[in-house]
């Protein structure tokens, strides 16, 4: 199960700025499928300066819910995201202040065996939600995880109204249950500026 020749990751800018799927082949055989998620000389060809620093691997049930998380590292914090198991949608707000999509929220099915997965830029907001039995998120980010530095906004701000898709109770952690509204971070000024 070779990749094929000239094979490549596509990116595909979605409405908020700097925020892309990416698409990129899947080859399947026998014996399962292979896939490249990320390729670094294809970000440069879209100007995308990408250097991971970190490489996460998240496992959760049916229902749960995680996020919306950010970073205010100084240096920013970029992530490249695909599902590993299962299926789960993402979801990514942006909520850097003076952003002409300030507010926005994207969401983008991610599956096993598909050919998406997902450019988070600098300064958004990042979720997500498992929607088959187990799900796993795995993502690499452009800096180190630095838990002063990482806040979150309350995943069911009505705001935002992001429309998780679950079947159920949704299972989410105190710490994002109990996490500021969007205004409350803005009004705090605990967000990101857009550069």
């Amino acid at each position: 199960m070779a990749a094929a020749e000239g094979s490549f990751v596509k990116l595909i800018e979605l409405s908020i700025p700097g925020l892309y799927v990416l698409e990129s082949p899947v080859w399947g055989d026998d014996r399962g499928s292979f896939r490249e998620w990320f390729k670094d000389e294809d970000f440069q060809a879209a100007g995308i300066v990408f250097r991971a620093q970190q490489a996460n691997l998240s496992i959760s049930k049916r229902n749960v819910v995680r996020g919306l998380h950010y970073s205010m590292a100084p240096e920013g914090q970029a992530k490249v995201v695909t599902c590993a198991h299962g299926e789960l949608d993402d979801v990514i707000v942006d909520v850097r202040v003076g952003s002409p999509s300030y507010g926005r929220c994207e969401v983008v099915h991610l599956a096993a065996g598909e050919e998406r997965s997902v450019y988070v830029p600098v300064g958004v907001a990042h979720g997500f939600c498992v929607t088959s039995e187990v799900g796993a998120l795995t993502y690499l980010l452009s800096s180190p995880f630095n838990a002063a530095l990482e806040l979150e906004i309350n995943p069911f701000d009505e705001e935002i109204n992001v429309p998780w898709t679950i079947s159920g109770e949704a299972v989410v952690s105190p710490k994002d249950a109990g996490a500021p509204s969007l205004r409350e971070r803005c009004d705090a000024n605990e967000l990101p500026l857009f550069h």
